[in-house]
């Protein structure tokens, strides 16, 4: 068994591009070998700014021979049947093929073929050929002559397969066993015999393949400069992988500028430095207050120890923090109010208008939703009114993922309500997954209100015009709203009826919305769709979810929830188990006496008709559990009305067991027929059973 190891080394690749470039290459060239025949064994990739590397353990010197039959047409097919027959088998003539004896359907046609194993070095070359020629990058080009398109030009191409050369050739480049080091600290080609031989080798040349440990030499370097300045770095891990993206020989130096700065938002000067310098912030470890210090990371061991480079880049952040302060001092001469009479001029979409027109149904949203999360209603349309302002803003324009956030400082400089201004900034949590909800508890009523009108008004909005998610894209990001809504909603335990407000949401639209009724049920079915996913998880039972929507009117989120968990915990006991099983026998029975008879045996059963004490005891049963259930639900006491229900478990237990449900008397039959169609009705009080599977 052999190893391969490959290097294509270019001009930069961009950061971003560098992770997914180097498992593709993993991915399909391991695919390649194993569809050729080459049964490999582990396969490891690298990326560095000016190369993408694999190793791949245990390569086969050749791929097995195949010996197999081919199926082919009956003996006296067309002409044009069993020429294709003999090109797919590689057949010359159909002399070549046997005939196999068929009695019942024919004789027909078999081909053996026998192919002879190929030589490793042969498949390796052809796969690398096809991937790279394939290669799935999102932006590639063209250089010279030649048609072959990457990344950025490709410089050379070092393979090797148990230290030998692969021989192949792309784009009028000859594979070898040579590459380089770092661009300047370690510009000359050099040998390498295999991988170990190949990364020593390398970092002798001032090149860290591996991206992880370019990430943790950073990091500590970062750390370090920090402590010794007495100060902390504001970790940032996507800041840190884009610098292992942009050095092959990562040296961390550290920065200052004018402490007049920091009288500009810290955020706006974070964002800053890693937007236009890639550099990492520092603070006070007390106060956590901004320090004027950053962190860059250069690419170079300089021999005047960086101080040009810490030079240039401080110039480079002098005029960019320069310009974030004009921005704010700008910002601060035009009022909110005044920056939202802008917004009539901004389109949101050219069906639901601009978004001043979003915002004013947003606000009256918020406002009907403030009684939900114990919200000051005026307070909440006011921040709705608001919330949106910052869009028009000097700052927000330059960098956009500071929106909401500089609304909130610019509502606080002229003094209005924190509860408001705080709305503004957190009614666009959560922005994703792992992102934190505005919470009730906290103080943040407002913002619970106006970020559940934001979210829900961008989904009415787009269910009224169609424009609704399909399984190959969302590009409004409406399955991240309605999750939005949903974490809201379960985390701070809100009573928010979505079939209410989704009808509100609705009659604010501009125009008259087609179908209203239609789009209330394919919303709230969208949201039991995305509530399933965000149940299943955390572990939670999909099915159960089913059960619960089935009974329809339910678009309490957090009830149903409740109800869900409870019907969990009932599920698991002997009593669950054994009710689910007698309440889907009943089903069956009725289905199919239901069906026989090609009539409904719902309704009330008669008490003069029943005769036996099991029938008795199962009708009381159902009546006490029926009550009892409801009442339990009527004060959101789930456990409780699991609780009545097993008390179902035994009468039913025993009614199956002693009663001949169906009787020779037709009138006994028909009224055990509907005593088992009650079992049903009393369950439903707590969810639809014939949806849970088990």
């Amino acid at each position: 068994m052999s190893e391969l190891l490959l290097e294509l080394l270019s001009e930069e690749i961009p950061a971003r591009m560098q992770l997914r470039a180097s498992e593709d290459l993993k991915c399909l060239v391991v695919e390649g070998l194993k569809t050729r025949g080459l049964d490999v064994g582990q396969a490891r990739a690298y990326s560095t700014p000016r190369r993408l590397t694999l190793v791949v353990e245990n390569v086969p010197a050749q791929s097995p021979e195949i010996s197999e039959e081919r199926k082919g047409p009956r003996v006296g097919a067309p002409e044009k049947a069993v020429e294709g027959f003999l090109k797919s088998a590689g057949l010359a003539s159909i002399k070549d093929a046997t005939i196999v004896k068929d009695e019942k359907k024919g004789d027909y046609y078999v081909a053996k073929i026998e192919r002879p194993g190929r030589a490793a070095l042969e498949i390796v070359a052809e796969t690398i050929i096809e991937v790279t020629a394939k290669f799935p990058w999102p932006k590639s080009m063209h250089w010279g002559s030649s048609p072959f398109q990457w990344v950025r030009p490709l410089q050379s191409i070092l393979c090797l397969l148990d230290g030998k050369i692969v021989p192949f050739e792309i784009a009028g480049i000859d594979a070898g066993n040579e590459t380089r080091g770092h661009r300047f600290l370690g510009p000359g080609p050099f040998k390498v015999k295999n991988f170990a031989d190949y990364e020593a080798k390398l970092a002798a040349h001032h090149v860290m393949l591996d991206p992880e440990k370019r990430k943790a030499a950073i990091s500590e370097q970062a750390h370090a400069l920090a402590k010794e300045a007495k100060l902390e770095l504001i970790e940032d891990d996507a800041l840190l992988a884009e610098n292992a993206g942009l050095t092959e020989w990562p040296v961390v130096l550290m920065g200052s500028f004018d402490k007049a700065f920091l009288n500009v938002p810290a955020e706006v000067l974070t964002t800053s430095m890693k937007t236009h310098q890639k550099c990492f912030s520092l603070r006070e470890p007390r106060s956590k207050k901004l320090a004027n210090k950053f962190l860059m990371v250069s690419n170079l061991v300089a021999k005047d120890g960086g101080a040009e480079i810490v030079a240039g880049n401080e110039k480079v952040i002098r005029a960019r923090l320069s310009d974030a302060k004009f921005f704010w001092e700008q910002d601060l001469k035009h009022p909110l109010g005044e920056m939202a009479g802008k917004l009539a001029g901004i389109t949101f979409h050219e069906k639901l208008g601009s978004q001043k027109d979003r915002v004013e149904r947003i606000e009256q949203l918020a406002f009907e939703l403030a009684g939900a999360c114990d919200a000051v209603p005026e307070d909440a349309r006011r921040a709705a009114g608001l919330a949106k302002a910052d869009l028009v803003s000097e700052m927000v324009g330059e960098f956009p993922e500071l929106q909401g956030l500089m609304g909130r400082y610019y509502a606080e400089y002229v003094g209005t309500k924190p509860e408001i201004a705080r709305a503004i900034e957190l009614h666009y949590k959560p922005k994703g997954p792992t992102d934190t909800v505005p919470r009730e508890d906290q103080g943040d009523a407002v913002a619970v209100a106006v970020a559940l009108a934001d979210k829900l008004d961008t989904l009415v909005g787009f269910w009224a015009i169609g424009e609704k998610p399909t399984g190959s894209g969302d590009p409004y990001q409406l399955r991240r709203a309605a999750l939005g809504v949903i974490r809201i909603v379960l985390e701070n335990d809100l009573r928010v009826p979505l079939g209410k407000h989704i009808r509100e949401a609705l009659a604010l639209q501009n125009g008259k919305v087609k179908s209203p009724e239609d789009i209330v049920g394919d919303l709230l079915s969208f949201f039991a769709d995305r509530l399933k996913v965000f149940l299943r998880d955390q572990g939670k039972r999909h099915d159960l979810i089913d059960a619960v929507f089935a009974l329809g009117g339910q678009d309490d989120l957090a009830l149903i929830v409740k109800r869900v968990e409870a019907l969990d915990t009932f599920l698991k006991t002997d009593d669950g188990a054994n009710l689910l099983a007698g309440v889907k026998r009943a089903a069956n029975i009725l289905s199919i006496e239901e069906k026989k008879d090609k009539k409904s045996y719902a309704g009330p059963y008669d008490l003069k008709l029943i005769v036996e004490k099991e029938e008795t005891a199962l009708a009381a049963a159902i009546e006490a559990t029926k009550q009892d259930t409801i009442a339990a639900i009527a004060v959101e006491n789930f456990a409780g009305a699991m609780r009545a229900l097993s008390e179902l478990r035994a009468p039913v237990d025993q009614f199956f067991e002693k009663i001949l449900v169906n009787a020779d008397d037709a009138k006994i039959r028909e009224n055990r027929l509907r005593l088992l169609s009650e079992i049903r009705a009393a369950t439903q009080t707590v969810a639809d059973f014939s949806k849970i599977s088990g």
